[in-house]
């Protein structure tokens, strides 16, 4: 259960469904009411409900009445933080995946430069 004191934990359990997420993708087309979204799922309008409540409770949709019709749209000001939070791992693995691909030419170039100068190749360590 997520930590209601902390909003990126809300945030990413609203996300951890998929059905939530495909209302979010719908919602990202432009507003539409509760009935439209439950339109592509198999499941009752309770159920639909119960996710719209997720969804709202997490601050990623907001619901208003407008006569008969309850109107959804979608909110992303909490992806925000999210995306934010995700964005500093990406930097990480990105500068780690980078590291890596210098070592390989580095390592390539030297085994390249040994080969063309003729010299005894000496076998590599293993870790």
């Amino acid at each position: 259960m997520a930590n209601t004191d902390d909003p990126l934990s809300i945030t990413f359990a609203a996300l951890a469904d998929p059905t939530r997420r495909a209302i979010l993708t719908r919602l990202a087309k432009g507003e539409a009411t509760v009935g439209e979204l439950g339109e592509p799922f198999d499941m009752s309008a309770p159920a639909i409900s119960k996710h719209l409540r997720v969804l709202e409770g997490a601050g990623l949709i907001a619901r208003e009445v407008d006569a008969r019709w309850r109107i959804c749209r979608l909110r992303a000001e909490p992806m925000h933080d999210a995306h934010d939070w995700l964005e500093a791992y990406r930097r990480h693995w990105e500068g780690n995946l980078d590291r890596l691909v210098e070592f390989v030419e580095r390592t390539h170039r030297a085994d390249t430069k040994q080969r063309d100068s003729g010299a005894p190749r000496t076998p590599r360590k293993k870790p």
